[in-house]
């Protein structure tokens, strides 16, 4: 491979141009796309040369499940972006989450996390890491009180959401790093809703960044990946030797297809995130809802930290039907445009009702407890018109 064609520091350019042009890695054959390799393994001119690579002696590939040319290069791509000095793709969103937690964590260790988090997120605090010896305590995210007293001794990482899943919370990510810091610990955002376009974690102070990469990254339902991002220390002390012995890597193919998404990822996100806020105006008066939350309007119960942390607001609207989980579900069956899904950041806009899908495994009152009702919708803006996506929740508002 060639020297990467973004020679010049990645500093001077603005985030348009680092995803266009990011890491790119060109072969002998000098493609403008970036080449997509497909391969298992690598091939040495000699045994002294394959020596020094399993020593780490010569920089070049040894086995994808550890590197890749085009895994390497949305690993680039994306440290560019977010700033971060360092960072490893995975397989998944979650294997990106259960990676970034749980690597650096021995028997012993604690762990302060915010309870609003996606069902899964809140599986691996919860219910894995105790079988380890990792305790774990969680706290209301927005109350600076509770993650102080959370603290102890032994806290060794704290996690978050911010806008949280699935009721856009945001959290005040800059305070509570302090916080752990403070304690001698790390802290881990989750930075999937927000975007890389809309918000910057490690500049507000936290320690590493995590995605799934599956979402807005790819953008259209094509493949699954997920990313994590911090200091040089934290990947190679952490991270390298877990992620090479345990292999939960990305595939080269949807590395592949990663690097094409994150090519329009602004030009997308902000399309999405002025419909979404053309919804959120549409909606919030509705006699058929009893809630509205959207990260971009004055009446969110955060404004003042949105203001602060985040650059716009996001591509979702939760929004509470009237009449429960039958109106939310009747609500849902009548739209035509957008499609009920689990999913979110996609070109089509999709619809949720995180009470049965994303967040069912909690009990009732811990739902209840996070502001998830049994009428409140989850809606992902995609690329249609504004107006269609308003005209089709309008009517489907009209069979609840």
């Amino acid at each position: 491979m060639s020297k990467s064609a973004s020679a010049a520091p990645a500093a001077r350019f603005r985030p348009e141009t680092r995803l266009v042009h990011g890491g790119t890695l060109r072969s002998e054959f000098g493609e403008t796309s970036e080449g997509l390799f497909l391969t298992q393994g690598y091939v040495y001119e000699s045994a002294e040369l394959c020596e020094a690579r399993f020593k780490g002696e010569d920089p070049g590939y040894i086995y994808s499940r550890y590197s890749n040319p085009t895994i390497a290069m949305f690993e680039r791509r994306m440290i560019e972006l977010e700033g971060a000095e360092a960072g490893r793709s995975a397989a998944t969103g979650m294997a990106a989450v259960t990676t970034a937690v749980l690597a650096p964590l021995r028997a012993g260790d604690h762990v302060v996390a915010s309870k609003a988090m996606f069902g899964s997120c809140r599986y691996v605090i919860e219910d894995l890491l105790p079988r380890y010896g990792i305790q774990s305590t969680l706290v209301d995210g927005l109350d600076l009180d509770q993650w102080k007293r959370a603290m102890r001794d032994n806290t060794k990482t704290c996690f978050l959401e911010s806008p949280t899943n699935p009721t856009l919370d945001v959290l005040d990510i800059g305070a509570i790093a302090e916080i752990a810091h403070d304690a001698g610990a790390r802290l881990i955002v989750d930075n999937v809703f927000a975007t890389p376009i809309w918000q910057s974690p490690l500049k507000l102070g936290a320690d590493v960044v995590v995605y799934s990469a599956t979402k807005h990254i790819d953008g259209q339902g094509r493949c699954l990946g997920g990313m994590i991002l911090g200091s040089e220390a934290f990947i190679a002390e952490h991270l390298h030797n877990y992620m090479r012995q345990t292999g939960p890597s990305l595939s080269p193919f949807n590395a592949w297809v990663l690097l094409k998404g994150l090519e329009t990822l602004a030009v997308r996100v902000r399309a999405q995130t002025d419909t979404a806020a053309k919804i959120a105006d549409a909606l919030a008066t509705h006699p058929k809802i009893s809630r509205l939350v959207y990260p971009g309007r004055e009446d969110h119960p955060q404004a003042a930290t949105v203001r602060k942390q985040m650059r716009a607001g996001s591509t979702l609207v939760g929004f509470e039907v009237k009449g429960g989980k039958q109106a939310a579900f009747r609500t849902l069956n009548a739209l035509r445009l957008a499609r009920i899904s689990n999913n979110l950041g996609d070109a089509k806009s999709l619809v949720t009702h995180p009470a049965t899908t994303t967040h069912q495994r909690l009990k009732p009152e811990a739902r209840a407890e996070l502001g998830i009702g049994d009428g409140f919708v989850r809606f992902s803006a995609g690329l249609e018109h504004a107006d269609d996506l308003i005209a089709d929740l309008a009517a489907a508002l009209e069979a609840a």
